[in-house]
């Protein structure tokens, strides 16, 4: 029940933020390029208001790059995305992926998943 209830209400993960928060300066920006905390994760709002910070986020624009990199997605993987994987899983075994990913099970660093082939 507690790690149902972490997944929602946890508030150990905003370790990283708090420090953004303290260290930039008046009216700089923060730019958050990961997910933190769960939905019920308190921000220091009366801090981020009178240092008038601001934060950007957001999704990856992929659709915006997907012209540029689908080229270098070659065989010859000039990017190094084949070797960078760390595991290679079927694509039905996505759920526990990403759970294996959130703990850093088995030294999951990037899972490639790879499609069934059809016959």
């Amino acid at each position: 029940m507690a790690e149902k209830f972490i997944d929602k209400a946890g508030v150990d993960r905003l370790a990283a933020l708090h420090l953004a928060i303290d260290a930039v300066r008046r009216g700089g920006t923060i730019s958050l390029s990961g997910v933190y905390g769960g939905t019920a994760d308190p921000l220091p709002m009366m801090v981020l208001f009178d240092k008038q910070i601001q934060l950007r986020m957001g999704q990856a624009d992929v659709k915006r790059w997907i012209d540029d990199i689908l080229p270098l997605l070659g065989d010859d993987d000039p990017l190094g995305v084949y070797s960078f994987a760390t595991h290679r899983l079927p694509l039905d075994d996505a759920p526990g992926a990403y759970e294996r990913f959130q703990e850093k099970k088995d030294g999951t660093v990037k899972v490639l998943l790879q499609p069934a082939l059809r016959p």
